[in-house]
């Protein structure tokens, strides 16, 4: 096993309803400057479970959060996920390919959006 240089932890706080609805949510990581809590609207984990072979994930967010912002961070979290699969495969195809589609996305959502 390797040596580690330094660890870091990231830290999440949830705070929920009788019906275990988030109401709150924080998050910090160790590394930071500012070592306090700080507040957030949602957060999405994926965590590759190296024994299961599979994908862990983990999606929370507050009533807070408007579907604006939703539409933002999912679509913001697609392209963050293309360049890092992009950066670790090597693949040339991934990001030209999946801002396409983003762009196909987020126009077909903002249609369907204003014909509500």
């Amino acid at each position: 096993m390797a040596e580690f240089a330094k660890t870091s932890e990231i830290r999440f706080k949830i705070g929920m309803n009788a019906n275990n609805v988030p109401i709150d949510i924080k998050w910090m990581a160790t590394d930071t400057k500012n070592q306090e809590l700080r507040d957030c609207k949602s957060i999405m984990i994926s965590i590759w479970d190296m024994n299961q072979k599979e994908t862990l994930k983990i999606d929370l967010w507050t009533n807070e959060m408007t579907t604006d912002e939703m539409h933002s961070q999912y679509f913001q979290t697609l392209l963050s996920m293309t360049e890092s699969y992009a950066k670790a495969t090597g693949n040339p195809y991934a990001v030209e390919e999946m801002k396409k589609f983003a762009q196909q996305l987020a126009k077909r959502t903002a249609d369907w959006e204003d014909g509500k």
